[in-house]
């Protein structure tokens, strides 16, 4: 316990993350962009640009997983506006979704199982350790950097280099 107040109290470094996922189908060969910005000490400005894309999956996991890849690139513990287009993700956490889904065991209301759960584990660690607010931004809305988020994706789902993406094709 004495560890999480200490890295609550230590000074955090402020991060934006842009991200994005396309498919050509739902499922089918997909990718995601993101984009990454943080102010160090002496008031410059890095951005990092992540693109990944893979034979078969679908939308919402390369939503998800442009979070995840994102935040996994954070070496110590940031205070994270992370800006996507997906109400998938971002109600998923804003809404509290995923707290019920945990709590029930990964079920949704109608007793299904829940969709992407490997992501979501994933996603589970990753925010132990950062302070994020998710901020839905509309998609195709001439915001800069959602649109460039899409143009990554778009280019990782139409490279020649696709991986699999194991957690759908298992």
């Amino acid at each position: 316990m004495l560890f999480y107040v200490i890295i609550f109290f230590m000074k955090m470094a402020d991060v934006e993350i842009y991200t994005d996922g396309a498919c050509s189908q739902n499922p089918g060969c997909g990718g995601y962009g993101a984009i990454l910005f943080y102010k160090d000490t002496l008031g410059n400005i890095h951005e990092k640009k992540l693109s990944r894309g893979f034979k078969m999956t679908t939308n919402n996991r390369m939503e998800l997983l442009a979070v995840i890849d994102s935040l996994k690139i954070l070496k110590k513990p940031c205070r994270v506006k992370l800006y996507s287009d997906s109400k998938y993700v971002v109600d998923s956490i804003n809404q509290k979704w995923l707290e019920g889904w945990v709590s029930k065991n990964w079920r949704l209301n109608t007793n299904n199982p829940v969709k992407n759960i490997d992501l979501w584990k994933k996603f589970i660690e990753l925010r132990k350790m950062h302070d994020i607010e998710f901020i839905w931004v509309k998609g195709h809305a001439e915001n800069k950097y959602n649109e460039l988020c899409d143009k990554l994706a778009v280019a990782a789902r139409n490279s020649s280099n696709l991986e699999i993406d194991e957690g759908f094709e298992n």
